[in-house]
């Protein structure tokens, strides 16, 4: 939704045409709450990343199934490569108010076809890796990432 969320939708576009994204995996999987992923090598080895962007959670946008949004850490400001799938309704994720907890999770895009594969990730087996919880024990690897053109 570049109308609502263009800084975030130019942010993945830009990893995604460089090629950032492929071979990452989904490094986060909670089956009732959302996959994530981006961010990290099948050795779970940070990729590298450019400068966060601006969050643009307060767009009007709710973080619902099948909705995808930029990850963050608590700094409301600190998105870089990592986004999320919602895989069910999440709207304590939406913007609340202008505080670190209440400033929410940029939704810039929605799965439009496949979510049934996205139904299957949230299903794998998951254990603690490091100082990372819920990683899939069999990597789930994002080949590649590619943007259509209209």
């Amino acid at each position: 939704n570049r109308d609502k969320a263009p800084a975030s939708v130019e942010n993945f576009v830009r990893y995604a045409e460089a090629g950032r994204y492929n071979n990452t995996i989904f490094h986060r999987v909670i089956s009732n709450f959302m996959i994530q992923g981006g961010g990290f090598s099948s050795d779970m080895q940070k990729v590298p990343t450019y400068d966060p962007i601006e969050n643009e959670a307060d767009n009007g946008l709710s973080n619902k199934r099948g909705t995808i949004a930029m990850a963050r850490t608590n700094v409301i400001n600190s998105a870089t490569n990592q986004f999320f799938i919602n895989v069910k309704d999440n709207n304590f994720l939406d913007h609340r108010d202008k505080s670190s907890r209440g400033y929410g999770y940029a939704v810039f895009g929605k799965v439009t076809a496949g979510m049934n594969v996205v139904d299957q990730i949230k299903m794998v087996e998951t254990a603690s890796c490091g100082p990372h919880q819920n990683c899939p024990v069999t990597p789930v690897i994002i080949k590649s990432v590619t943007i259509k053109k209209n």
